[in-house]
């Protein structure tokens, strides 16, 4: 198929449009087949690009490693470029629309000499859902292309689902490197210095232009760009929720399901817990998501959700067979390694893989890495953002339903951050704003290794979308209180939780095990969705008995009743923390229910003490 095939006439304009800007070689249409992606990888393979991996090992798999200054998303160079500041908020880095547009239209002119521009039609969800959306990248990068035909539904079929006038949010994607006549990468990966790098949002046009890096979420457009940032305009303005959070079923014994999504900042174990093993017998978890959730309303008045991606952009480093094994088994075929190291026998390692480097490795600086424990200091031979592609449909875990067009109905969403001490392992929202203001003050504890922040201090991440909302974070506020006054029954919205599975003791251990321990809490969550857990109410919602979760193997009694108790003292700190230094960023737009929340908070506190 070519671009004179294409039956929908403004798509046709726009790719041609770009083209005379950008002065490709060729265009080609990434159509989807297993055939085109075979062929990519066999070009990127023999120019040197990328290497293929043992297929005894790791079939149809293959190892990238990107240029050292392109290993990352780059928030400092990450716009919401709406019409005014005040729409971006005091979260987002913004630049005037119509500057930023002269800026990169500028680097885009002849980007793209002596390559192939690749139209990749992708749709965000299954492919005719209802609450699914459809993109089409414009790129110049075949690394783009092969993760994008992994993360999302790519293809002819999305050309002919857009039909003659369909609507596509446009992204636009260049590495930013031209070549001249006869010159080549010399498989060398391409991307532009930081200064000239640019992932721009445009949310009144819904467009998308990245330009300069050729990693991630920087390139990949499906990824934070489209799926949370346009998404999230475009949710706010249609009455859904596009959501940084993980999408899970869990199963009792007696074979009732539910399902739960879950936001959670950096960190925090949100893929361990999306492809959880649990330890409590007769129970069963199983994968929707690992990463993005949009949710609507059906037409029972609940609220269904579809995770729009179709693979995992799973970290590699500290992922082992131990610590989530459901990820690992998931990229053991047709999957793509982005600055792993690569064994000499042409397998991948990384730290915290479960097992020594065997021998030297090449690291992903391309160098020869010996493992030397004794060396504190040692350089990793992964970079530690380090990454794997792999789809979603060969995580043991995924459920039947995953890819269901109409969603799977939630019943309880969770708020979560890394907190050593006040916030308990797991409290339930009184309603449905009390759930939203647990999610307007997530934060997780600084650690020794931030060095920007005092030790000891709250970085709030509000609902785990500080870097991905793409408009006034305080309206995102008041879109969530809309969502809840929008159900038609307000018993039918989700029960939502705030859990910790941070917490530790004097000697900073922690108390609560995590990974397939937490099992034990997400039954008690699937109780009070049924309406059968023990519960206690607390001057911060809604808690646990002492005994109504099972305690794994090595917890005390008194570690239980330390991990359910209320820290008085800690939770006025954190009241005051919040009015000081968190609530006052928003404004004005920051919603009065939650003021009134943290005021009763602070006097419930109070009346406890």
């Amino acid at each position: 198929m070519n671009v004179n095939d294409i039956k929908h006439a403004k798509l046709k304009k726009w790719i041609l449009d770009f083209a005379e800007l950008t002065t490709p070689e060729q265009i080609v249409i990434a159509d989807g087949s297993s055939a085109q992606y075979d062929e990519l990888i066999a070009s990127q393979i023999a120019d040197g690009y990328c290497v293929a991996l043992n297929p005894e090992k790791k079939p149809h798999s293959v190892a990238y490693n990107s240029d050292p200054s392109d290993v990352a998303r780059v928030e400092n160079r990450t716009y919401i470029a709406s019409k005014t500041k005040e729409a971006a908020g005091p979260t987002n880095n913004w630049i005037d629309p119509v500057a930023l547009k002269e800026t990169m239209t500028d680097l885009y002119r002849g980007s793209m000499k002596g390559r192939t521009l690749y139209v990749i039609p992708f749709s965000m969800g299954p492919l005719g859902s209802p609450i699914a959306k459809i993109g089409v990248e414009l790129t110049d990068s075949i690394y783009v292309v092969l993760n994008m035909m992994i993360m999302t539904r790519v293809g002819t079929k999305v050309l002919d689902l857009l039909g003659t006038d369909g609507y596509f949010v446009p992204c636009y994607h260049s590495v930013g490197k031209p070549l001249a006549e006869g010159e080549s990468d010399n498989g060398q990966w391409p991307c532009a210095p930081l200064e000239h790098k640019y992932i721009s949002h445009f949310p009144e046009t819904r467009e998308i232009w990245s330009y300069g890096s050729g990693y991630g979420g920087n390139a990949l457009l499906g990824k934070k760009c489209l799926a949370l940032r346009i998404a999230s305009v475009l949710a706010r303005d249609e009455g859904w929720l596009a959501e940084h959070m993980l999408i899970l079923k869990i199963t009792s014994p007696e074979g009732k399901s539910r399902y739960v999504t879950g936001a959670f900042p950096s960190a925090c174990g949100k893929t361990n817990l999306a492809m959880l093993i649990p330890t409590v017998p007769g129970w069963k978890v199983e994968t929707i998501g690992d990463d993005i959730a949009w949710m609507k309303f059906g037409d029972d008045g609940r609220l269904y959700a579809i995770n729009p991606e179709a693979g995992f952009f799973g970290v590699a480093p500290g992922t082992s067979l131990q610590s989530n094994y459901n990820a690992m088994k998931a990229a053991e075929k047709n999957t793509i390694f982005t600055n792993c190291a690569v064994t000499e026998d042409k397998d991948v390692w990384w730290e915290g893989i479960g097992y020594d480097a065997p021998g030297p490795v090449i690291d992903w600086l391309n160098n020869e890495w010996v493992q030397d424990k004794s060396n504190k200091d040692q350089k990793p031979a992964a970079n530690p953002n380090a990454r794997f592609t792999a789809p979603a449909a060969q995580a043991p875990s995924i459920a039947a339903e995953w890819e269901d067009p109409k969603g799977v109905p939630i019943s309880a969403i969770l708020f979560g951050g890394r907190r050593p001490k006040t916030v308990p392992l797991v409290h339930m929202s009184h309603d449905w704003n009390h759930g939203v203001f647990l999610g307007s003050i997530v934060g997780s504890e600084i650690t020794a290794a931030a060095l920007d922040l005092k030790v000891g201090t709250i970085r709030r991440d509000p609902f785990a979308m500080l870097p991905f909302c793409g408009y006034h974070m305080g309206e995102y506020f008041q879109h969530w209180i809309n969502i809840g006054k929008a159900a038609k029954d307000q018993s039918k919205l989700p029960k939502i939780f705030y859990v910790n599975w941070f917490r530790r003791d004097e000697n900073k251990h922690f108390i609560w095990p995590g990974f397939g321990e937490n099992s034990r809490v997400l039954k008690w969550v699937f109780e009070a969705c049924e309406g059968t857990a023990k519960t206690v109410d607390t001057p911060i919602g809604v808690m646990p008995s002492i005994d109504a979760i099972d305690r794994p193997e090595g917890v005390t009694e008194a570690q239980m009743k330390e991990l359910l108790e209320v820290d008085i003292d800690g939770w006025l700190a954190e009241v005051a923390d919040i009015r000081e230094n968190h609530y006052p960023k928003f404004g004005d737009k920051l919603p009065k229910e939650l003021s009134v929340f943290l005021d009763q908070l602070e006097a419930n506190l109070k009346a406890a003490k």
